[in-house]
């Protein structure tokens, strides 16, 4: 399997290296990993360039957009423009953040999962963050099972089949939920721990919690999943705003008629879907 990774970069000096240097150390290593930098005013891009001139198979590319630095469309504008470099050859295409640290059998036990299921559309690790305490703990901003965007990836099939990535904040929860539409299996494996060097979001513009109420509603959630969804969140970090500027994000959403990022069919599975696991989680 041919296995290509894009990595999207802004502002990753601290990190980078170390992010690199955990690829280099796999197993399995990829074919291609492109560096997409994406306005970076630190020497982001000067460390992936070193990268790049060690190993043939890592390449980085210097991305000019706009300096704001927000969730959703800007960073899938940036991934796309790495893409744009590839070679086109792959079998599983991953789109990986800078700030994270691999296992070193990370791609191999991947890889080895996509060779043994056949319909595997979507494929993870777990991802885990550091508390006051020094320990790794697993990420909460999502249950386990869920296929975290720092650290995905797709058959080339199923990225095909679902559109490719969504230009907007939400873009790594619809994937997996039209993966599953088109009956693709996705999957976690709990061994394959990642070290998240920056908690996810800490570096977003406050705005940013605006739109993921907006995402809710542009994946055709209904009022009541993303109050229940803005709730869990608000809970898991303790933060009573969060449910309030979900809310106000999708009350915008809703009065700007933004477009839907799905189909009503779509839609209408995701509604079910989401409940199913609801009522199971109560029951």
């Amino acid at each position: 399997m041919k296995l290509s990774i894009i990595i999207p970069a802004y502002n990753e000096e601290a990190n980078i290296a170390d992010c690199l240097s955990s690829f280099v150390s796999q197993t399995r290593q990829p074919d291609e990993l492109i560096i997409a930098d994406d306005n970076s005013t630190d020497k982001t891009f000067l460390v992936a360039q070193e990268f790049s001139r060690k190993h043939t198979w890592i390449k980085a590319y210097r991305h000019k957009s706009e300096s704001l630095h927000m969730p959703g469309s800007k960073i899938i504008s940036n991934f796309y423009f790495g893409l744009s470099h590839s070679n086109g050859n792959y079998d599983l295409i991953g789109k990986f953040d800078a700030d994270v640290l691999l296992p070193p059998d990370y791609f191999q036990e991947i890889v080895k999962n996509f060779q043994k299921h056949p319909d595997l559309g979507m494929c993870a690790g777990n991802v885990y963050v550091q508390n006051k305490k020094s320990e790794w703990v697993h990420e909460k901003i999502s249950d386990k099972e869920h296929i975290r965007g720092p650290v995905k990836l797709y058959s080339a099939e199923c990225f095909e089949k679902i559109g490719g990535l969504k230009a907007s904040i939400g873009w790594d929860t619809v994937d997996e939920l039209l993966a599953k539409y088109y009956n693709f299996r996705t999957l976690t494996i709990p061994g394959l721990k990642v070290k998240h060097l920056r908690p996810t979001g800490k570096s977003y513009n406050p705005e940013a919690k605006k739109l993921q109420g907006e995402a809710l509603y542009k994946m055709r959630y209904g009022f009541k999943l993303a109050f229940l969804s803005a709730l869990k969140m608000s809970i898991n970090y303790k933060d009573a705003e969060i449910l309030q500027e979900y809310l106000a994000g999708y009350s915008k959403a809703k009065k700007e008629k933004q477009p839907f990022l799905v189909s009503e069919e779509e839609g209408r599975f995701i509604r079910n879907f989401r409940w199913k696991n609801i009522r199971k989680k109560l029951f």
